[in-house]
This record gives C-alpha cells, sequence and structure tokens, in this order.
C-alpha cells in the first residue's frame, strides 16, 4: 500500500466523521423528507394499483408520508447532540491523530525500510565490488601461481633434459669404456691365446725336433746284425761289380779316343760325331756308376754305426724288402713317390 493511498483513506474517514454529525439536525427535520417520497411513492402506486398487497403498501406509505408534529428539543436534548457532536469531534480528532501517528510510523518504516535497503544494496555493491576485487585478485595470484607453476615446469623439464643428457653422456662414455676394457680384454684374451698356441706349437715344435732328433739319430735295425752283415756283403759285392763297370766303361771311352787320334775319320759320313756321343755316353755312365759307389760307400759307413735302414726324408725305418730289392736306398716307398 502506497503512502498516498495511506494518506487518503483516513481523510476521507475524517471527512465521514466530520459529515456525520451534521446529520442529526436532519433528523429534526424529517418531515421534509417524506414530502420528497411522496411523489415517489405516489408514481409507484399508480404503476401498481392491481394488487390487494400494493393497496396496504399505498396505505401505509399514505400514513408514513403525512408529517409528524413533534415538538421541539429540549435543552437537555440540545446539551447531549452538543455533548454528542464534542464527543463525535474528539473521536475524530483521534482518529486523525492516530491516522497521522500511523501515516508517520508508516513513512517512517518506509524511510527506515528505504534505508536497510539502500544499505543493503551498498552492502551489496560493496560486497559484489569485494567479491569482483577479490575475484581478480584470485586471477591474478592464479596467472602469477599458474606462471611460477609453468617457470618451475620449464625448469625441471630443462632439468630433467639436462639430467638425461648428461646420463646418455656418462652412459655413452661408459659404454666406449666398457668397449675398450673388452676390446682391451679380448685383445689380451687373443695375446694369451696366442702366447698359449705360440707354446703349444714351440712345444710340439720341441717335441717333433726331440722325435726327430731321436729319428735322425736311430738305428731301426741296429740289434739286428744279421740282416746288417747280409746288407754289408751285398753292398760290398755291387760295389766290386760298380768300380768294375766303371774301369770297363772308362777303358772303353780311352779307347775310343786313342782310335780317333790314330785313325782318321771322314767327318762327311758322321763317323766322328757319334763316336764322341758314345764316348760322352761312357764318361756319364762312369759317372753316374762311382756316385752310386760313393751311396754304397755312405750306406757301408751306416751300416757300420747301424742307422742303416732309416729313411732320410721322414726318418722313419725303411722295409726290410726294399732294402733287400734295391742296394743301396735311402728312402722309403712313400718319400720316394712324393719326390
Amino acid at each position: 500500500m502506497s503512502p498516498s493511498a495511506s494518506k487518503k483513506a483516513p481523510a476521507k474517514k475524517a471527512t465521514a466523521r466530520k459529515s456525520a454529525p451534521k446529520k442529526a439536525p436532519a433528523r429534526k427535520s424529517a418531515p421534509a423528507r417524506p414530502s420528497r417520497a411522496t411523489p415517489k411513492s405516489s408514481k409507484k402506486t399508480t404503476r401498481r394499483p392491481t394488487s390487494s398487497r400494493a393497496a396496504g403498501a399505498k396505505k401505509v406509505a399514505s400514513k408514513a408520508v403525512k408529517p409528524a408534529k413533534r415538538p421541539g428539543p429540549t435543552p437537555a436534548q440540545r446539551a447531549a447532540a452538543a455533548k454528542k457532536v464534542a464527543a463525535e469531534k474528539a473521536r475524530a480528532a483521534a482518529q486523525r491523530a492516530r491516522a497521522a501517528a500511523a501515516a508517520k510510523a508508516l513513512r517512517e518504516r518506509e524511510a527506515r525500510a528505504r534505508a536497510a535497503a539502500k544499505a543493503r544494496a551498498a552492502v551489496l555493491r560493496a560486497r559484489v565490488v569485494a567479491a569482483a576485487k577479490a575475484k581478480k585478485e584470485r586471477e591474478v595470484k592464479a596467472r602469477a601461481a599458474a606462471k611460477e607453476r609453468e617457470l618451475q615446469r620449464k625448469a625441471r623439464d630443462k632439468a630433467a633434459a639436462e639430467a638425461k643428457k648428461q646420463r646418455d653422456i656418462d652412459a655413452k662414455r661408459k659404454a666406449i669404456d666398457a668397449e675398450k676394457q673388452r676390446k682391451l680384454r679380448e685383445i689380451e684374451r687373443r695375446h694369451q691365446d696366442e702366447l698359449k698356441r705360440l707354446q703349444r706349437r714351440e712345444a710340439e715344435e720341441l717335441k717333433r725336433r726331440e722325435a726327430l732328433e731321436r729319428k735322425m739319430h736311430s738305428k731301426p735295425y741296429g740289434d739286428d746284425t744279421a740282416l746288417l752283415d747280409e746288407l754289408r756283403e751285398r753292398l760290398l759285392e755291387v760295389r766290386a761289380a760298380t768300380a768294375e763297370q766303371i774301369a770297363v766303361s772308362e777303358t772303353e771311352a780311352n779307347e775310343m779316343l786313342v782310335d780317333r787320334e790314330r785313325l782318321e775319320y771322314d767327318d762327311e759320313d758322321g763317323s766322328s760325331v757319334a763316336s764322341d756321343i758314345q764316348r760322352d755316353q761312357l764318361k756319364d755312365f762312369a759317372a753316374a756308376l762311382r756316385l752310386k759307389i760313393d751311396e754304397i760307400d755312405v750306406a757301408l759307413g751306416r751300416i757300420a754305426d747301424g742307422s742303416y735302414g732309416r729313411c732320410d726324408e721322414c726318418y722313419e725305418p725303411i722295409t726290410v724288402a726294399r732294402l733287400r730289392a734295391q742296394l743301396p736306398v735311402f728312402t722309403c716307398v712313400s718319400c720316394r713317390a712324393a719326390v
């Protein structure tokens, strides 16, 4: 309810109350009213003359319309009426006072309400401003914190990248060192293996040399004196026969040379050339026989020390059959075939 409506409502009530005492004198002049109402009632009666009820009402109305003859108000009545009017005025004044007080209280309440609303609005605005400021500060702090976190993250990422790079470098260095150590160990192992191989080779070579020395100085048939005596006799026989063949060959060569100097040959038929070839052949045969004699002498010397029958190539014993089949002989069948 607006203040203007609240102000107007008591005013209407006050006017109604002020007009209320004025009606009292009108009651005194009551005989004037029937004069006004009579024509209306007369008109009504003219409109509805048929019914009996209307006729009764017409009679009653005609009786009421007639002015009553009353006596004038007495001083007591006037005093009572004046008291009544004064009481009505006092009540109206009290009512106006109460209405004014109510209106004033209403205005004060409305003013306090407006002030409270204004204060609440101000507080609300202040809260909104403070909230906006706090939000802005929070956003600023959040941005600063995010920036700081980003910087820290970048620093951590950089440190992690540098650490990873350093780890990779260390790992590569360790791998290189490990590879170097492995290569050194491999070289050392190969060197040791080579030394061991050399030692084994030297040991084998030494064994081979010792075995070779043993073979070179071995006497495969030193204990078989009967065989050696048999071979010595046969070698001596072969040597004597070979010496006779050498003497015969040399004699024939010398005779051919003497015959050529004594006789004159005709070179046209080629007889001199044929004689020279035969003489050279005889000399070569004699030289081969001398070599055979030298070999027989070597064989006789080996028979003397008991080493005859050993192969000059592999130093293995020569078979008895080969020793008896060929005089002299210094190699086995295998070595002779390999030559």
